[in-house]
């Protein structure tokens, strides 16, 4: 597989031969930037992305321009689902949270291509029940877990979507992401650190014990990486 691979996204790689072969052309190669925002909230969808070594997380935000992350999207799936499921806006917004690139395809293209009822159709339903597990985990994470848990979770989550150990993150992103104040964060991120779990240095996240990670996490990682791995694989 050549670098920067439409198949480098696990969903477009599970379509058989024929299927790709339509769509291939379709798909345009796009930079995105960390922080860049893909979908804002209201705003109609022109695109669906599939990320193939970037990291885009779906957030709720409140009036007062509070947010909190409901999901992430990387490797394994794709970002614009309510154009699938009927929708031309969503509520929520997408936001770039590991810089990279991604390729995307014009809505029509993928609602015509949905509709076929084919093989793409069967792997993106797949992909959104799995999304969906992922969103009512966080939902109950966010409820009964510590930050220290929801924190190892959100980590390894991203670690699943990159193939390096290092996350390129500030704290008061990853703040807004789980929808706590900062010094919530720096305190959680302390507690990894001096357990040697991580490393943190401005913005950079160096993770060196990912099985011990994995065992401070709560049972919500867990739970959603077994819905991907089992509609997925």
């Amino acid at each position: 597989m050549q670098a920067n691979d439409p198949r480098q996204n696990r969903l477009i790689a599970a379509l058989p031969a024929e299927d790709y072969a339509r769509i291939a052309p379709a798909l345009e190669l796009v930079p995105i930037p960390l922080g860049h925002a893909l979908y804002e909230p209201g705003v109609h969808m022109r695109h669906v992305y599939f990320p193939i070594d970037s990291i885009v997380s779906l957030l709720c935000v409140m009036e007062d321009g509070g947010s909190a992350e409901i999901a992430v999207v990387g490797n394994e799936g794709v970002v614009g689902v309510s154009l699938f499921m009927g929708g031309e806006t969503t509520p929520s917004r997408a936001v770039v949270q590991g810089g990279g690139h991604a390729y995307r395809m014009k809505s029509q293209m993928l609602k015509e291509e949905f509709d076929r009822a084919g093989a793409m159709q069967h792997v993106l339903l797949h992909y959104t029940q799995a999304l969906l597990t992922q969103m009512g985990q966080t939902a109950v994470c966010n409820r009964h877990h510590t930050l220290d848990q929801q924190l190892c979770r959100w980590l390894l989550l991203a670690l699943d979507r990159l193939a390096s150990h290092e996350l390129i993150m500030t704290q008061e992103l990853i703040a807004n992401m789980l929808g706590v104040r900062r010094e919530g964060v720096t305190e959680a991120a302390g507690n990894l650190q001096r357990a040697g779990l991580i490393e943190y240095h401005r913005g950079h996240i160096n993770v060196l014990d990912r099985p011990g990670l994995e065992a401070r996490a709560c049972e919500c990682y867990a739970v959603v990486k077994r819905e991907y791995d089992r509609l997925l694989s």
